[in-house]
């Protein structure tokens, strides 16, 4: 996941106090500041501090400083980070010894005559290194370039914003960078079936949705139903465009990072997946999870010869998705329809894909 820091500088306090603010309203994990203002910044909100102070969350050094206060930083529990102008070939060899100490989280490199070659080489050369590279940017484009080198990039970028609205832009391109992309197809329905109650979720998120999103899930792990939210005007109830209503609570869920969770598992905090028609995958926060015992519809489907299964609240507001992106409520479905799936060929082991032989039926 790429991620994105930004410097809180400025002539007095109240200009860097509104950098602050604007980071707390851009989601920006990280400010870094001089150590003279961490209390007042932690005042503000809840955000992590890189500074050259062991009250920082992340404590920095500059190149030329005492490596043993990092070392310090480490035994008190602290990440670590090494800030490197890069003015010749000694600074980058310099970044990348440093990088090999063990005792460093982060390589902060600012390109002082040129930028993209010295990037290039520290990723190639730390590419299975337990380091991350942030490059410091003056604006987004450069922000762009920096995620982009190597087809790879830097993990993150450190940002010295000219105006307030560069952190906004610099979140914006943080949340597009993250975003994952499911690939999708098509199984065929085989049958549907009314099998009695059970106790189904619903997963209200902190997030809206539109037509055509919903969540991926069902009864086997290798194979997940794009299952709608409950965007979709209907003479029965309100819309809930927060809200996905699920299935039972032994069901899968795709949640980020290609794992899958129980939805008995998920409560309020907890990340999920939304994807869209298209496979466009977003994050939204669980806001809250509803269980309540309801009847049952059990949905059959084939899938190149494999037969894989779901289980959904058997109600007129309940929908799949078919083939061509649009909704179908579950109790409209008929053998012989097509319906959006992600399949996936490895097994599940407490979440996480993994090459071993499961047969689920």
């Amino acid at each position: 996941m790429k991620f994105g820091w930004v410097l809180v500088d400025g002539k007095n306090w109240e200009d860097r106090k509104e950098i602050v603010k604007m980071a707390l309203e851009s989601s920006i994990p990280v400010v870094v500041c001089k150590p003279e203002d961490i209390e007042k910044i932690k005042e503000l909100g809840n955000i992590k501090v890189a500074s050259h102070s062991l009250d920082a969350d992340i404590v920095l050094i500059n190149k030329n400083d005492n490596i043993e206060f990092l070392k310090e930083a480490k035994e008190k529990g602290k990440e670590t980070a090494v800030y490197i102008p890069i003015e010749g070939k000694e600074d980058e060899e310099l970044a990348s010894e440093i990088a090999r100490f063990g005792f460093v989280d982060y390589i902060i490199i600012e390109g002082k005559d040129w930028t993209i070659i010295p990037l290039e080489n520290l990723i190639a050369d730390l590419f299975h290194r337990d380091v991350k590279i942030v490059a410091s940017v003056n604006n987004i484009d450069e922000a762009k370039t920096a995620y982009e080198i190597l087809e790879k990039g830097v993990d993150g970028t450190l940002l010295y914003p000219k105006k307030l609205e560069d952190i906004k832009e610099l979140s914006k391109l943080i949340d597009d960078l993250n975003k994952e992309k499911v690939p999708l197809d098509t199984a065929t329905i085989t049958k549907v079936e009314p099998i009695g109650s059970g106790d189904r979720v619903c997963i209200d998120t902190c997030s809206l949705m539109k037509i055509g999103e919903g969540m991926l899930i069902g009864s086997y792990s290798r194979a997940l139903f794009l299952v709608h939210s409950e965007t979709v005007e209907n003479p029965y109830v309100e819309t809930r465009p927060f809200r996905v209503n699920a299935g039972p609570v032994h069901a899968y869920i795709l949640t980020p990072g290609n794992k899958t969770k129980y939805l008995s598992e998920l409560k309020a905090g907890d990340k999920v997946l939304i994807v869209d028609k298209d496979g466009n995958a977003r994050e939204a926060i669980v806001g809250r999870v509803k269980i309540e015992r309801r009847p049952l519809i059990l949905i059959e489907a084939d899938y190149k010869g494999d037969k894989i299964r779901t289980i959904l609240q058997n109600a007129e507001t309940i929908r799949l998705v078919n083939e061509k992106g649009e909704p179908v409520s579950v109790v409209d479905l008929k053998p012989g329809d097509k319906v959006l799936v992600k399949i996936d060929e490895n097994a599940r082991h407490f979440g996480m894909a993994i090459k071993e032989t499961i047969i689920e039926k």
